[in-house]
């Protein structure tokens, strides 16, 4: 049954209730009247128009989807019994949110060496597109982002970085696609503490973030080309491919390659030589650790020791 005033009810009490700074807003000054979130502070968290959250809010919630009261339950904060209540104001009964599994923060030695191994460049990211691991090309391709501060994330600097925009030749179709795989995350993650946080970040930071976000676009990116300038050798045009770990859930390996008589080719066996170069350079770290660029992929970031994924 939809009863509007129930629906209008609840939500509103709800929004309330959430602390702007709780939710990644600055603290508000005496001046403000509203207690709790403003509609467009809802909106921004759940990925959502602002008018099509005032319409929801008003009773109009029974054609929402499942993936959209999930977002609402994350914005507002919701307990496991209230997102329930929520799904049965919309009249159906959502499906039991179970915890994801613990996600590696670090590659086992083994995969090390295969990384280690590839003439292609590779990279290992989680679901929350962290960087976790490169070979000694992959360093070095992605050295830009792994000169971020905090644990290197593709999403973050496609959306955060300033040099983003010169470092991809396609910008927007790369905040596109990374928007994309950050909602399919999102949809299979719902209790992970730490994407709930990254995509509140970025929808209060990025205009162009809550932009693509507000587009619902879900999508699974296995294979394509990828353009960069790179700072060191210039002009690249890589194939790309993902490659699921079926030993390690949550993990990902993306390879890049060029192919031959491609006009970046040249850059590309620059791009490697220099790679070998670096890596020679600081042979002595440990296992994980050798590679190459400014900024070595860490086993384990500061801020993240003894936290599960």
């Amino acid at each position: 049954m939809n009863d509007k005033d129930s629906v209008r009810d609840f939500l509103m009490s709800r929004r309330a209730r959430v602390r702007p700074e709780e939710a990644g807003f600055p603290r508000p000054g005496r001046s403000r009247r509203v207690p709790g979130l403003r509609r467009e502070e809802v909106a921004v968290r759940a990925g959502v128009s602002v008018e099509y959250y005032t319409r929801l809010e008003r009773g109009h919630i029974a054609g929402a989807s499942d993936a959209v009261l999930n977002a609402l339950a994350r914005a507002l904060r919701l307990s496991e019994a209230e997102r329930v209540h929520l799904f049965d104001l919309a009249g159906r009964a959502p499906a039991p949110l179970t915890a994801s599994a613990s996600v590696p923060e670090r590659v086992r030695e083994s995969v090390q060496r295969l990384l280690d191994g590839m003439d292609s460049a590779a990279v290992v990211e989680n679901h929350r597109a962290d960087i976790i691991a490169t070979n000694a090309i992959g360093r070095l391709l992605y050295s830009p982002q792994l000169e971020m501060d905090g644990r290197p994330n593709s999403v973050r600097f496609a959306f955060l970085d300033p040099r983003a925009e010169e470092y991809f030749v396609e910008w927007a179709d790369i905040r596109r696609m990374c928007a994309a795989s950050l909602r399919m995350a999102a949809g299979s993650n719902p209790l992970d503490e730490k994407l709930t946080a990254l995509i509140g970040e970025l929808s209060i930071r990025s205009p162009l973030f809550r932009q693509e976000w507000a587009g619902h676009h879900v999508h699974i990116h296995q294979t394509g080309i990828k353009r960069f300038r790179h700072p060191e050798v210039g002009r690249l045009d890589l194939q790309f491919d993902v490659l699921e770990m079926p030993g390690e859930p949550g993990l990902k390996i993306v390879t890049y390659h060029v192919a031959e008589n491609n006009p970046t080719e040249q850059n590309w066996r620059l791009l490697a030589s220099l790679a070998l170069t670096k890596e020679r350079g600081q042979e002595g770290h440990g296992p994980g650790q050798r590679g190459t660029g400014p900024a070595p992929v860490p086993a384990r970031w500061p801020e993240e020791a003894g936290a599960d994924g």
